[in-house]
């Protein structure tokens, strides 16, 4: 499971990454760049909502212990 999460983030961090380059700093919230600038957002959600679970899961094994 572990693995799992970590794949997930290495590809939320791809996703952050690639929506950065299809920025326009001109028009942020216009055109392609309202889409990149929301996936953005949803990538570093994701990142921080998968980095919430692995701290949980290392508590729940140290709870158990």
């Amino acid at each position: 499971m572990k693995i799992f999460i970590y794949i997930l983030i290495l590809l939320s961090i791809a996703l952050v990454i690639y929506n950065i380059t299809k920025l326009d700093f001109d028009n942020l919230l216009g055109g392609d760049s309202s889409v990149a600038v929301i996936s953005i957002l949803a990538g570093l959600c994701a990142i921080l909502a998968l980095s919430i679970l692995l701290i949980s899961k290392k508590i729940a094994s140290k709870v158990k212990k």
